[in-house]
């Protein structure tokens, strides 16, 4: 009698992150959008100095622009997390999402103009790219900034990024082609800021 073997299907890795999670660090909660978060998104993406730096932001940005983009981050349609940044009294401040976009996880982030300069975005980015890495380590995170935005481009660096190469990206807000930094990371390189 002879024993076969039966060979076991490979476990395929995690194809996503899993839920969107609620991660409280120092300062900061972030946790899944809601709809009510509407008004504050509205306020945020309406101001020009900041979608300005944002690659699919159309301008003017309107209240039905953030429902509607909210409604598509909770139709469980997009891989990733869309997390929204609140204070401690829940004050909504800005987001950081990580997206499976052509093949490739992608992390983007965006904070209210009377927030920047206080490294509520480094301490958001981080907890969010920290957690996703808890669940996903072998990943390679991509990312990016225009080449005029040398405030995001330092955050990246001092997380660590490396830059991986330069590409032209059509920009909304601008409504034209924008010079692109990119850049990447992988757990191992991930530093806390």
């Amino acid at each position: 009698m002879t024993a076969h073997l039966v060979e076991r299907p490979k476990v395929a890795a995690r194809p996503d992150p899993g839920p969107c999670p609620v991660i409280e660090t120092d300062r900061l909660i972030l946790r899944p959008h809601r709809l009510t978060d509407a008004d504050a998104v509205a306020g945020s993406l309406s101001d020009y100095q900041v979608s300005r730096m944002l690659a699919r932001v159309p301008v003017p940005y309107h209240r039905q622009d953030a429902l509607d983009w909210l409604i598509r981050q909770g139709s469980g349609l997009i891989s990733g997390w869309t997390l929204a940044i609140t204070t401690g009294d829940d004050v909504h401040i800005g987001c950081v999402g990580i997206e499976l976009r052509h093949g490739q996880w992608n992390l983007g982030y965006w904070l209210n103009r009377y927030y920047w300069g206080r490294g509520y975005a480094s301490e958001a980015t981080h907890a969010a790219m920290e957690r996703f890495f808890r669940r996903m380590p072998s990943t390679v995170l991509h990312s990016g900034v225009f080449a005029d935005n040398a405030g995001s481009l330092k955050l990246q660096k001092k997380l660590g990024f490396e830059i991986t190469g330069c590409s032209q990206i059509y920009a909304l807000a601008r409504n034209g082609m924008v010079s692109h930094i990119e850049t990447r990371i992988t757990a191992a390189d991930l530093r806390k800021p």
